[in-house]
């Protein structure tokens, strides 16, 4: 990846979406690792939402500007670009995922203003839960590729 957090060197699909994720949440990283083994496509790209990556699409979506929490983009750096955040980043990568991950779909029946806060309830303990790190981990070479911050090479 070129320095800067320039996205377009550093996807090797154009439509390839970005999961936004606290990378120091035990939490956050715990459920990464999950989409990384069951990811059947293999093109969910990471970056960390301390990633200059990150605070290019925040800059993008001032809607966001204060977001703490998974933020789901397509078409990053497009004209097109959008990103969904809390509850429904998650069901975007559910609906990612497919399979029985699309179950979860059933969610949206629960208007979003009720998953929003159940959602910002968990997050405001997510540390007690999964714990912090003191830094982002480095993701192992096999999927270091996905992963578009700068600092993993």
């Amino acid at each position: 990846m070129s320095e800067g957090g320039d996205v377009t060197a550093a996807r090797d699909d154009a439509d390839a979406p970005v999961l936004l994720y606290d990378g120091v949440c035990g939490v956050c990283n715990a459920a990464v690792r999950t989409i990384l083994r069951v990811d059947r496509r293999g093109t969910l790209r990471f970056a960390a939402l301390d990633s200059d990556i990150a605070r290019g699409v925040l800059a993008r979506h001032p809607e966001l500007r204060d977001v703490d929490s998974a933020v789901f983009v397509r078409h990053v750096g497009s004209p097109g670009e959008t990103a969904d955040a809390h509850s429904e980043a998650l069901l975007r990568v559910a609906d990612y995922l497919g399979g029985p991950w699309r179950a979860a779909a059933l969610a949206r029946i629960v208007p979003r203003a009720l998953r929003d806060w159940a959602y910002t309830r968990f997050a405001a303990v997510r540390y007690r839960i999964g714990g912090r790190y003191d830094t982002c981990p480095v993701p192992t070479p096999d999927v270091r590729s996905r992963f578009l911050d700068a600092t993993y090479g």
